[in-house]
């Protein structure tokens, strides 16, 4: 299964070979508000514990895997993702989220921003919050990553949308201060110290099957992602069947043989 990559950048296993230059600006972050409230959960290092919402798997025996054994550097489309616990921000809350526990229950949107107050940043998150409905019914969690602390995810969230600010999301920002996930992702810049626009679908299983990457300046799309989780989603229920290009729900798709796919090209 190929790795989507955005027009502006190639996808490769070497964060640097994204062609970001040392000397790019970096937007500067805003100054945190003075008062910030600090959940109750919070004391010291300690945090609740995020558990997805419960939910009835499908069947084993009527998916397909979808495992390749890619070679290279993980993650490739095709592996398992690779599993991290940390600390995140949900309901203005602080908690801990563990990808691992995922796995059986949910196919999750995992996706790396650079920095909180910035620009780009905060249209794609709230798009994906405003749309979080449309995920949570196909049983799909979502996660947003930066490299900033909770402290600056907390601020942001409590900052209004028309000051550049988030507001209340109806998904978890996760704090990356190590930079161990977006490294193990691939999507570090190393020089920068912080990560490129990385977008990663992984199913039930826990294999990534879908990913993209865009340089900094290029915002996402909700509605291509989402796009695409849909198609993955009935390929896996319907392993004899592949979707074509601009697959949407209701559409026809193709049988995988020389003579049955012709009855889909007789019909376009």
């Amino acid at each position: 299964m190929a790795m989507a990559t955005s027009g502006s950048s190639l996808l490769s296993p070497n964060p640097r070979a994204f062609s970001c230059k040392q000397s790019s600006p970096i937007a500067s972050l805003c100054s945190l508000p003075q008062t910030l409230a600090v959940p109750r959960s919070f004391g010291g290092s300690s945090a609740t514990s995020f558990r997805p919402r419960p939910m009835v798997a499908a069947p084993r025996s009527s998916r397909k895997s979808f495992v390749v054994n890619a070679l290279g550097e993980l993650p490739l489309v095709g592996n398992v993702a690779p599993d991290f616990e940390a600390e995140a921000v949900f309901d203005q809350e602080f908690i801990k989220v563990k990808l691992s526990e995922y796995i059986g229950k949910k196919y999750v949107i995992l996706f790396f921003y650079p920095l909180d107050f910035t620009f780009v940043c905060p249209t794609e998150i709230t798009a994906f919050s405003d749309r979080y409905s449309d995920f949570e019914t196909i049983s799909t969690e979502v996660l947003g990553v930066s490299v900033d602390s909770v402290f600056s995810h907390l601020a942001w969230v409590q900052t209004d949308r028309k000051s550049g600010g988030l507001g209340d999301l109806k998904y978890p920002l996760i704090s990356d201060v190590t930079k161990s996930i977006s490294k193990s992702f691939g999507v570090l810049i190393p020089d920068q110290g912080i990560a490129l626009r990385g977008l990663f679908i992984i199913d039930k299983e826990g294999v990534i099957q879908h990913s993209t990457i865009n340089n900094l300046a290029i915002g996402r799309s909700v509605d291509e992602t989402l796009r695409t989780l849909q198609a993955l989603q009935y390929v896996q229920e319907n392993p004899d069947e592949v979707c074509p290009a601009g697959w949407k729900p209701g559409e026809k798709s193709m049988k995988p043989d020389p003579k049955l796919s012709k009855e889909y090209f007789a019909a376009i």
